[in-house]
């Protein structure tokens, strides 16, 4: 999942999928034990998503899946502070889940690193339970609120082979602009780009 920012930032590195790869549509495995291909799975996504972000010139990297970067594990990472870009830790969750959404439903833009330059409004419940394993295999179960809610329901469409895109109502897109600033796309221009997330 990608956030606005208005940091200045060059480089392309990252090994990040996009639309219309066909991986993105597929669900992901569930991970039955955490070895070393499993850390290096998860330092790849560490990389690309800073790699990702260095080439962006107003977006933060705040969470990336597995499938993100080809490999269909359910493994997330999520950013230890979404809204710091200079804080590069991230959290693991392996085998992440969602028992329960709570709370209002909220509309807010949102993006993906794997659906590059669009963003859109997509409604989210405001709280959500959630239980995963950590990087050591212990259990993890936590209620998020707010910005962190919509992360994890993000991410976690992501192991589903949704997209956030799948979740919009009004069909208004809007492109991110060098300066940050969001220009909505015109009918036709959404038909256009549309056809790359129907992969």
């Amino acid at each position: 999942m990608s956030l606005a920012h208005n940091n200045l930032y060059m480089s392309n590195n990252h090994e990040i999928i996009s639309v219309p790869d066909n991986r993105l549509r597929q669900i992901s495995r569930k991970v039955s034990i955490i070895n070393q291909d499993t850390l290096d799975v998860i330092e790849r996504m560490k990389k690309s998503t800073l790699d990702w972000e260095n080439g962006r010139k107003n977006e933060v990297g705040v969470a990336l899946a597995a499938v993100q970067i080809g490999e269909l594990e359910k493994i997330i990472i999520v950013r230890a502070k979404p809204e710091d870009k200079d804080n590069i830790e991230f959290e693991v969750f392996i085998n992440p889940e969602i028992t329960k959404l709570e709370g209002d439903i909220i509309t807010e833009p949102e993006g993906c690193l794997s659906v590059p330059d669009i963003y859109a409004n997509v409604p989210r419940y405001d709280i959500a339970r959630i239980k995963a394993l950590d990087i050591n295999g212990d259990p993890i179960r936590s209620r998020v609120k707010g910005f962190l809610a919509r992360i994890f329901q993000h991410e976690i469409d992501h192991l589903r082979g949704k997209l956030f895109v799948d979740h919009v109502k009004d069909q208004e897109y809007y492109k991110i602009l060098d300066d940050g600033a969001f220009q909505p796309l015109q009918p036709e221009q959404v038909d256009e780009v549309s056809v790359l997330w129907r992969c």
